[in-house]
This record gives C-alpha cells, sequence and structure tokens, in this order.
C-alpha cells in the first residue's frame, strides 16, 4: 500500500491527466450514444471503470519493461514487443474477467455472442492502444530525463575532478618559479631577498585559500595580481611597468589569472628601465591583458602550461572563451568575465 501511494504522489500529474482523459472520452461516447445531454452523461462510474482497467494495463506494461528491456538505450523493437505483448495480455484479461461476471450472472449466452461483445473487445483493444500509448511515452520520457539528469551528474563531477587536477598544477608552478626569484634576490642581494621572502609568505596564503575554489570575485583577484607585482619590482625594479583600467565591473574569474598572465608577461620578455615592459590590465565587458613584446635572446624553452591550463579550466567553466592574440608588437589576452548569479 505504501509503495502505491507513493507511486501516486510521483506520478500524481500523468494520473491525474488520465482519469480527465477518460472522463471526457466516457462523456463523448455517452452524448453520441444517447444522443441526449443530462446528468446521467457526467455520472464518474464510467470514467472510474476505465481509469481501473487502464491502470491494470500500465500493470502489465511495467512487468513487461521490467522482464525484457535489458539495457538503459532506448530501443523501438524492444518496445514494440513489449506494447504488443502487453495489448494482448491486457485484452485477455478483459476477456477474462467479462466471462467471469457473465458466468455469475448466468449471462454468457448473451454476453458472448453477437455483435455487442465484439464491440467490447474492440473498444479494449482501441482503448489500450491510447492508454498505453500514453504510458510508454511517460514512462521514456521520465527515462529519458533521468539519464539526461545522470549524465549532468556525471560531467559536473568529471568538470570538477578535471578543474582540482589544473589547480594542483598550478599552485607548484607558482611556487617553483617564485622560488627561482628568489634564489637569484639571495645572490645579489640579501636584503632585497628577505623582504621578497616575507611578502611571498603572505600573498601565498592568498594561493593556498582559492585552491579549493572554482572562481573569485575579479577584485580579489586583482587585488592579488598587484601584490605579485611588488615582487617583481623587488627583483627587476622599474623594468617591469603595471597599469591597471578598472570599470568596476562585477563578476569572477578563474582564481590566479591576473597573476598568471603577467607572470607569462615577465617570463617572455627582457625589460630595463630604459625600455621597460609595459602591462596593461583593463577590466570592462571582458578582461584584457596586454604588453609590448621585447623577447629574451636567451631563454628557456616554455611548453606553455600554465596558459593552457588556464584555457581549459573557463573551457570547463564558461561558454566564453580565452583569446589570444600575438602580433609583432604585442602580445594580448582576452578574459570572459562569468557573471556572479551564474554560481
Amino acid at each position: 500500500m505504501k509503495y502505491i501511494l507513493i507511486y501516486i504522489k510521483r506520478n500524481q500529474y500523468f494520473l491525474l491527466f488520465i482519469f480527465l482523459f477518460a472522463y471526457v472520452q466516457t462523456i463523448d461516447t455517452r452524448i453520441a450514444v444517447r444522443g441526449v445531454i443530462n446528468r446521467h452523461v457526467f455520472d464518474l462510474d464510467g470514467p472510474i471503470v476505465i481509469f481501473v482497467s487502464v491502470c491494470i494495463l500500465f500493470l502489465i506494461i511495467t512487468f513487461f519493461i521490467k522482464r525484457w528491456q535489458k539495457s538503459f538505450v532506448f530501443s523501438t523493437k524492444e518496445m514494440l514487443k513489449i506494447f504488443c505483448a502487453s495489448l494482448l495480455v491486457y485484452v485477455s484479461v478483459t476477456i477474462a474477467l467479462m466471462f467471469v461476471v457473465a458466468l455469475i450472472y448466468g449471462t454468457i449466452e448473451k454476453n458472448f455472442g453477437g455483435l455487442d461483445n465484439i464491440l467490447v473487445i474492440l473498444s479494449s483493444l482501441l482503448n489500450g492502444i491510447i492508454y498505453g500509448g500514453f504510458f510508454l511515452t511517460y514512462y521514456y520520457y521520465k527515462k529519458n530525463k533521468k539519464q539526461q539528469e545522470q549524465l549532468v551528474t556525471y560531467h559536473q563531477a568529471l568538470s570538477e575532478s578535471r578543474i582540482n587536477q589544473l589547480k594542483t598544477q598550478l599552485n607548484p608552478h607558482f611556487l617553483f618559479n617564485n622560488l627561482n626569484v628568489l634564489d637569484q634576490l639571495i645572490e645579489e642581494d640579501k636584503y632585497k631577498a628577505s623582504d621578497f621572502l616575507n611578502e611571498f609568505a603572505e600573498i601565498y596564503r592568498y594561493v593556498l585559500q582559492v585552491s579549493d575554489k572554482k572562481l573569485v570575485l575579479i577584485s580579489e583577484d586583482l587585488a592579488f595580481a598587484e601584490k605579485y607585482f611588488n615582487l617583481i619590482k623587488h627583483k627587476y625594479g622599474d623594468a617591469y611597468q603595471l597599469k591597471i583600467e578598472n570599470e568596476n565591473i562585477k563578476g569572477k574569474i578563474v582564481p590566479l589569472t591576473l597573476q598568471l598572465l603577467v607572470e607569462n608577461a615577465v617570463h617572455h620578455n627582457l625589460g630595463i628601465e630604459k625600455n621597460p615592459v609595459h602591462i596593461e590590465i583593463y577590466i570592462g565587458k571582458k578582461i584584457i591583458v596586454s604588453n609590448n613584446i621585447i623577447p629574451k635572446q636567451h631563454i628557456k624553452h616554455s611548453s606553455g602550461k600554465a596558459l593552457n591550463n588556464l584555457k581549459e579550466q573557463y573551457a570547463l567553466l564558461s561558454n566564453d572563451r580565452i583569446e589570444i592574440e600575438r602580433s609583432d608588437e604585442n602580445f594580448t589576452v582576452t578574459i570572459p568575465i562569468i557573471p556572479i548569479q551564474e554560481q
């Protein structure tokens, strides 16, 4: 009984539709047969009988689905097999019940002979086709919807797993690059190295804080990028210059986005105080990070892993993609802004 109540609750709108359809069908049949409209046309006995009989049909179809449908993939052949077998059993059950009733009331000869009996059987068959079609359509709709939800859940889990993998790659990348800078500063100026280390310890806390976040506010990441640039100035002074134009657009981006792009500009370009590398961050409808190109004569081969990592994270989190443009004079990266309400 408990199972039946749960089933009714889960499928209440479908069952209500079936009952209302049976009610309208009964009214239409009564008017067509009697040729008059009176209060008896709207009696509930007819639709209740039809509703109970089609519920039996639904149980028969469900039985064959569980018995014959082996795969989760929709198969037209399996559906037709289930539908035809269910109709055959349903009509047979209907005839058997009619026979039992006729036997009880001693009307076998009257009810099982002539045109009326054939019409009843055809009516049962037609009802089976109509209501069975409704049930199969509803059943496979629900099944498909559930599979789609499972697929979405799977892809979300897969995306989150991939994003976590990407983040675990970026954190060591940030750490090792800055340890290399620290190593060079120790040889050149131990006082600068000490200041660098203190500031580095402060901002690395941010890296650890955002390691479990998919997105952060633009303002947070911009503040972090500015702190990071102060580390750059410890080593290079005014050889690298940062300009920020912010229209205070609200939104979110992948953590460490701006820092990585600033780092990328420093890593690939040789700035000196007489000819500095100008890094510009513009925050409007999109974020544009650009720098002039002053290529280093001797640079270690770069795999571009950090930028590719960033591109893949945005591909997983947004419909927009990172755009990269390179000319002889400038290198520009355009970053999409993810609206806060999407989170």
